[in-house]
């Protein structure tokens, strides 16, 4: 299984802000880095990889599992990618814009049923 942190050191690829839509991501792994109990939340990391025009793409997060089996992401700022997104000038985006890009291809996958299946909820 892939460690979800090792797409950081995966080549640059480079993004349209405005095409991030178009890109297709589908589930790599998921992990469970941290079986909870009745006193902690289970914890983990998942990756998704996908292809955009100049090359193979990846968006890793941590995620938590919060009471009555709800996951969200651990912190919506952390997310690891190989993304480089750049503006309609080609201007690399700031982070805090990047984050943002992230975070609407996030909100598009299926993450949440990865991470129950993980966890054995499925």
């Amino acid at each position: 299984m892939t460690p979800a942190w090792i797409v950081y050191a995966w080549p640059r690829v480079l993004c349209e802000a405005e095409r991030v839509t178009r890109l297709h991501f589908a589930h790599s792994s998921t992990r469970v880095l941290v079986s909870g109990d009745a006193a902690h939340p289970s914890m983990g990391q998942t990756l998704w990889t996908g292809t955009a025009d100049s090359g193979a793409a990846g968006v890793a997060w941590d995620w938590i599992c919060l009471p009555q089996g709800v996951v969200a992401m651990a912190d919506p700022l952390s997310l690891v990618t190989n993304l480089q997104f750049l503006s309609p000038a080609g201007e690399v985006l700031a982070p805090l814009q990047s984050v943002l890009q992230l975070n609407e291809i996030v909100h598009t996958l299926p993450w949440q049923d990865e991470v129950q299946r993980a966890l054995g909820y499925h």
